[in-house]
């Protein structure tokens, strides 16, 4: 039997997103890695500093490469540069795996992040551009969903390689050296995949895109009306862009729509940051050993809050194009705030020196129901929403930008840490429990609603929609309503309809 269109085309984004589990893998790993006797050893027993270098370099490599590889995807397609940022990614990981002191061990990472930060970036890009638009959320979450599983699968290798393997280099090389198996699929068969049809249509390729369109959304069928009207809808859309943006970088910072877009994409990733997700991640060790609860355990309960972030991915790509993208970010905020504020009030009232087990336990399960909060509601809309509200001509290179705040407001963050715990103590922990808070607030502000809508759409609803949201006129579009139209073949540019309604 056949496969349908729309499970065609989620699985080659799911495909795709294989450069994710590479992402929450490394991401994962570092902290069963850095504590190994014998990679301090061979690392010449690095300070608190560089420890905190060798986790975060990392986040640089991925800020340097997003640099390029917005200006890349546009010259040479969305694959071709997956491959690219595939090989660079291989190259950092032999490198980690076989380092021999502090210094290779660095570049490794910071090579590593080169290739993570091509690949995060890329894959919901190339998935927003296949999607239909009633799964376009669900294809482009799958980037924290695939994350998810590669962070489930190294706190596991990673719990059994600290525990199973002490004293030997197997019990960090090993752990290393599996971050690259996801790639190698990655790397060798994303050709096999159909090239984005708004990039082939960017190129002038017109019959590829027509066949491409057909290949993702109509079985090959090329007379498929909801494929000719999809087809004319992007083409239209596209001739417009190439008249109206000379060029990309001056139009992304000169024009006020686009300006505004690219403004709410590099809010949301510092947002992230600003829950408090990376303290989380990156120093469980040092925040669990504050509530009296000692480094073996920790990894264990690390491997269990993986399992609970997996199944709150799994509920955002099931629900979040029925949920939208608006009030997710918005009661995700909240929720993870308040676990916040509970998770400080534990921390200050009963430290470790009361040796208070029920005070332990609460602890923990406040971090796993902020970890359900984040990972079905913030996490995986911080990629899903940039990379949908730009048109086809700055879409690469804007989210190319908002990945970048991504990885320094991270690498911000866990710079920032380290000196904050041995200064203020729990007290650091405010900031995130304040900031839930405010994140919330910057949401129903200023973030419209988008889900439903096709990319080609994007331009004149946010021209016309006004910068404060919530007491704004207009249309709240059903998932289905787009495909209905493009069915009966309402093309946007031949038959117009406003994104804004009046009442």
């Amino acid at each position: 039997m056949p496969l349908s269109p729309k499970s065609y085309t989620f699985l080659c984004g799911v495909f795709a997103a294989l450069g994710s589990v590479t992402f929450g893998y490394d991401l994962g790993i570092i902290a069963s890695v850095l504590p190994s006797d014998n990679f301090r050893q061979t690392t010449g027993y690095p300070s608190d500093t560089k420890n905190g270098l060798i986790a975060s370099l990392m986040l640089l490599g991925a800020f340097a490469s997003n640099i390029w590889v917005g200006g890349m995807a546009d010259a040479i397609g969305r694959r071709k540069t997956i491959i690219v940022g595939t090989i660079i990614f291989l190259i950092g990981g032999t490198l980690q795996t076989a380092a021999q002191n502090l210094s290779m061990m660095l570049g490794g990472r910071f090579i590593t992040g080169m290739g993570i930060g091509m690949l995060a970036m890329l894959a919901p890009l190339y998935q927003a551009e296949i999607a239909h638009p009633s799964i376009r959320g669900r294809l482009t979450t799958l980037q924290q969903f695939m994350l998810g599983v590669g962070a489930l699968i190294a706190s596991f290798i990673g719990y059994g390689c600290f525990h199973g393997l002490p004293g030997r280099q197997a019990q960090w090389r090993v752990p290393l050296a599996i971050q690259m198996v996801p790639a190698v699929p990655l790397g060798l068969f994303i050709l096999m995949l159909p090239e984005s049809p708004r990039w082939l249509m960017m190129k002038g390729r017109l019959d590829e895109s027509l066949a491409t369109l057909a290949r993702l959304h109509a079985s090959g069928d090329e007379n498929d009306l909801f494929v000719r009207t999809e087809f004319e809808d992007i083409k239209a859309s596209v001739e417009k862009e190439r008249l109206e943006t000379k060029d990309v970088w001056v139009q992304l910072f000169t024009q006020k729509a686009n300006f505004r877009r690219l403004m709410l994409g590099v809010i949301l990733q510092f947002s992230v940051q600003m829950t408090g997700v990376s303290v989380i991640q990156y120093f469980s060790p040092q925040i669990f050993a504050s509530i009296g609860i000692g480094p073996g355990k920790t990894l264990l309960l690390q491997s269990f809050n993986s399992i609970i972030a997996l199944i709150g991915e799994a509920f955002c790509i099931l629900l979040v194009d029925r949920w939208g993208r608006r009030w997710p970010l918005i009661v995700g905020n909240i929720a993870s705030s308040i676990t916040f504020v509970v998770g400080t009030c534990i921390i200050a009232i009963y430290p470790a020196s009361k040796n208070n087990h029920s005070a332990s336990n609460a602890f923990v399960a406040m971090t796993w129901i902020f970890n359900f909060f984040f990972s079905s509601m913030i996490g995986p809309l911080s990629w899903a929403y940039p990379v949908e509200i730009f048109n086809s001509a700055t879409r690469a290179r804007a989210t190319a930008i908002t990945s970048s705040a991504a990885w320094i407001s991270n690498f911000m963050i866990a710079q920032a840490s380290p000196p904050a715990f041995a200064h203020v103590g729990w007290k650091y922990y405010l900031t995130f429990a304040i900031c839930g808070f405010s994140n919330a607030f910057t949401m129903w502000a200023l973030f419209p609603e988008t889900k439903g809508r096709k990319l080609e759409e994007m331009d004149n609803f946010f021209r016309d929609l006004p910068w404060f949201v919530p007491f704004a006129k207009y249309e709240i579009v059903d998932r289905h309503a787009r495909e209905e139209e493009l069915r009966h073949g309402q093309c946007l540019h031949s038959s117009i309809y406003s994104p804004l309604t009046g009442p």
